[in-house]
């Protein structure tokens, strides 16, 4: 079983009421009792979606007060990206709305890593950092380990570069005996991530690929989820878009899907989702849960985070309903009770339909691209700023030699006028 390992550990979003959830309760839906609390004694708060700004009370007095807006070091301090201008509802869309008290922990998150010098030109804008603050209550000592150890672990796998680097040429056959993939957006335009690991054939996948290459290509497709998937449906819903709606098929799901491989992709893909790609999913359905699956779902649920509990929706056999109140039937294939196929491109899950892929959307988003690998780059900024200096030298010590040549000229039309005026008065004696 796979699928837990890619957005299922602290990492879901649920609709809650605007007031802090100091304790978190599962319902007997998710596998336990009614009321029953979670296996840890610890509790932990619940957060809105990423995309929308509220903080509770408890959350608020626990962050650590740092200047903000006007001072110049904060300024300074800020991604580049946010210091240019922009215009109205692109603006929006790419930075979404800032709670102010969400602003003020990022910011001192900010200055923090950068006292340390490990604030790097990448991942350091608003809701970047937003997202380790809230893996970690808002204690943002522990949010600067978190994201230290993010940036150690990007250099280590070489995570920037693997979309150039890393090529799945196998992608289609393990989709074939693991059927997942992207599929459009929900209501709120957010992309939907999809997984059927009861059709899941292990012997077959292993021989399509290896363990090590299939995390790789999980690294690689959660990169692109964030640097073009989220932006793209950004700009398409004119909003900002910062999380995922995913749909779990276990239909057929019991023990024998947990083997030792299976366990290993669980493993590595969860420890990587959760510390290194937090809070970036919305709500996970778990759909055609049947008695195997329940019986699993008690075991792998002691290992889950409470938070993560509070977002998961199991919903049986009967869920076409419950799909279809935040994602439209356009989007959902025939399989989830849609009216999708895509037969052009052999099966939805084969597709990758989704803003992401608009030409319109990615021109624009390549622009955006671009003036930030330009505006990012501190040696190439600074490269310009010193070629604009010594132009200006140059054009200033033209402009003092035309000045000065000027001022010999003037010297001796005085010299000359004095000589005239000399002569005008000879002559009238």
């Amino acid at each position: 079983m796979f699928t837990f390992l890619e957005h299922y550990m602290p990492q879901f979003q649920m609709h809650i009421s605007k007031k802090e959830f100091k304790e978190i309760f599962v319902s007997k839906d998710s596998g336990g009792r009614d009321g029953e609390l979670p296996s840890s004694s610890k509790t932990k708060n619940v957060y809105p979606p990423i995309e929308n700004f509220w903080l509770p009370p408890s959350v608020a007095e626990k962050m650590v007060d740092a200047p903000r807006g006007g001072g110049l070091g904060s300024k300074l301090l800020q991604p580049l990206w946010f210091r240019r201008p922009s215009k109205g509802s692109l603006k929006m869309a790419m930075e979404g709305k800032h709670d102010p008290k969400e602003e003020k922990a990022v910011d001192k998150l900010r200055e923090m890593l950068f006292l340390d010098g490990k604030l790097p030109t990448k991942f350091n804008d608003y809701h970047t950092l937003l997202r380790f603050l809230r893996m970690r209550d808002f204690d943002i000592e522990a949010a600067k380990d978190m994201f230290s150890k993010f940036i150690k672990w990007r250099e280590d796998f070489k995570t920037d570069t693997i979309s150039k680097d890393f090529k799945f040429e196998e992608k289609e056959e393990v989709k074939k005996c693991y059927p997942h993939g992207f599929h459009g957006v929900d209501k709120y335009g957010r992309p939907i991530y999809i997984e059927r690991i009861g059709m899941v054939d292990l012997n077959k996948l292993l021989q399509a690929t290896t363990l090590e290459r299939f995390v790789k290509y999980h690294v690689s497709e959660q990169e692109k989820t964030l640097s073009i998937r989220y932006p793209s449906c950004s700009i398409h819903s004119k909003k900002h878009i910062a999380s995922t709606t995913s749909i779990l098929d276990v239909g057929g799901v019991g023990m024998t899907n947990f083997s030792k491989p299976a366990r290993y992709l669980f493993t590595e893909i969860q420890k990587i989702d959760s510390n290194y790609y937090p809070e970036t999913l919305n709500q996970l359905f778990i759909i055609n849960a049947g008695s195997g699956f329940r019986i699993l779902w008690k075991a792998l649920r002691a290992f889950i985070d409470p938070r993560t509990l509070a977002k998961i929706h199991v919903l049986g056999h009967n869920f076409v309903h419950e799909l279809r109140e935040i994602i439209d039937s356009s989007n959902l294939p025939t399989f989830l009770g849609g009216n999708c196929v895509c037969c052009e491109f052999g099966g939805c899950l084969f597709s990758d339909k989704g803003p992401w892929n608009d030409p319109d959307t990615l021109a624009l988003l390549q622009v955006i691209s671009s003036a930030d690998e330009t505006y990012d780059n501190p040696e190439n900024a600074l490269l310009d700023d010193t070629q604009k200096i010594q132009a200006l030298e140059e054009a200033l010590e033209e402009t003092k030699k035309k000045i000065k040549a000027l001022e010999i000229a003037l010297e001796d039309t005085k010299v000359i006028l004095k000589d005239l005026t000399k002569h005008i008065e000879d002559l009238r004696s």
